[in-house]
This record gives structure tokens, sequence and C-alpha cells, in this order.
């Protein structure tokens, strides 16, 4: 009987075990991971964005002759992964393509708060909700054709997000007051990029911007 008995309960045990009894738990069913921040959709993923930037070609110091400028590289790799449009300011009487005459009508404008013309404006920007700004940094300040194109247009209830290239990774100072030239606009955190980088090393900038994109929601 005692050995009819040891049978019977290593058969039960057999049976239990098999059917994921004991100490062993049954495993919960996998999560999906969730997606990564390049697959996630924008934080306003229902606004429309707009891309607006103004670029210099020709002579760049320390780099030679470009022939895309270094903002027009940094507004690609935003429009691209946010998904947006882009408009490029033009001014209605080009630069010259020599770095220091550049310079020199660059800090002219400066000095008298000119508002040189636009070649072009947009005229669709009211249909949008969220504006990346861009320019090159010209004498510790936006170039003075930025603020004819912001005061040109009305943007009212609109966000602005800058961003800049220059000879350091800063910001030009002014941001805070874009709104004063902006009517109606809100100013987010900008990013500023080496503009020699952009030439250089366009993989690592992109980089940069993905992850300055990612502190915004992008």
């Amino acid at each position: 009987m005692k050995k009819i008995f040891m049978a019977a309960l290593l058969l039960m045990t057999m049976i239990f075990t098999g059917c994921g009894g004991g100490n062993e738990k049954t495993p919960a069913p996998e999560k999906s991971e969730e997606k990564t921040s390049a697959e996630q959709k924008p934080a306003s993923s229902d606004k429309k964005i707009l891309v607006v930037y103004f670029s210099r070609t020709g002579e760049e110091y320390n780099v030679g002759k470009i022939t895309t400028g270094n903002t027009a590289i940094v507004a690609d790799f935003i429009a691209q992964k946010v998904g947006a449009d882009k408009f490029e300011i033009k001014p209605a009487k080009p630069y010259p393509d020599e770095y220091e005459p550049c310079t020199e009508i660059a800090k002219k404008e400066l000095e008298e708060n000119a508002r040189p013309a636009l070649a072009n404006n947009i005229d669709n920007l009211a249909q949008y909700d969220i504006i990346f700004c861009g320019y090159p940094v010209w004498w510790s300040n936006l170039p003075m054709i930025m603020y004819t194109f912001l005061e040109s247009n009305d943007f009212s209830g609109k966000t602005i997000i800058p961003f800049c290239t220059s000879a350091g990774t800063y910001m030009t100072g002014k941001e805070a007051q874009i709104p004063e030239h902006a009517k109606g606009a809100t100013v987010r955190d900008g990013i500023g990029i080496v503009g020699k980088r952009c030439q250089d090393e366009p993989e690592a900038v992109k980089k940069d911007v993905e992850a300055w994109l990612k502190t915004l929601g992008y």
C-alpha cells in the first residue's frame, strides 16, 4: 500500500510540475517595445510645422568656398526629422560671395539697424503653428534681414524655435527679443551649431540636432 501511495504521489507531482506549478511562473506575454524617439511622433503632431531660414554661400571663414550654407544644412536636418515644410529667406540684393566684404556690409546694416529688402516673402504663413527659424550669427546678432522677415509677417499664436550657426555653439542672446519683432509669437529654447562642423562632419551635426529636437518632444 505504501508503495502504491508513493507512486501516486510521484505521478501527481510530475503532472503538477509539467503544468507550470512549483516556483516557476508562467512568463507574462512580452510587451511590445516602445517606439524609439526617432519613430515617435512629435509631441505636437497635430501642428503644422515650417522651417524658415536665411543661409549664406560663398567664401566661409576657415572653411573656403561653400555651395550649401551652414544654416541650410541644419534646416534640412530639422525638416527631415519633424516632417516640416521649408522656406528660404533671400535678400533682394545678394550679399557678396567674398567673406570680408560681406562682414563689412553686415556690420553697417547692424549699426544702422537696417531692414534689408526681401527678394521673397511667404504667402501662407497663417497655416503654420510651429516655426523653426534659422540664421547665421552676424556680429553677435541676427542678420538684419531676419528682422525684416519677422516684422513683415503676422505671428499671432505661433511658436518660434530658433537655431543658428556661428563660430561657436552659442545663440546670439537676442532670441528672447524675437517676440518684439514677430508680434504675437512665443519662443522656445533654440540651439547653436558650429558652422564649420556642418561642412566637415554633417552626420555628427545631424545627431546633435536630433538630440536637441528630442528635448523639445520631436
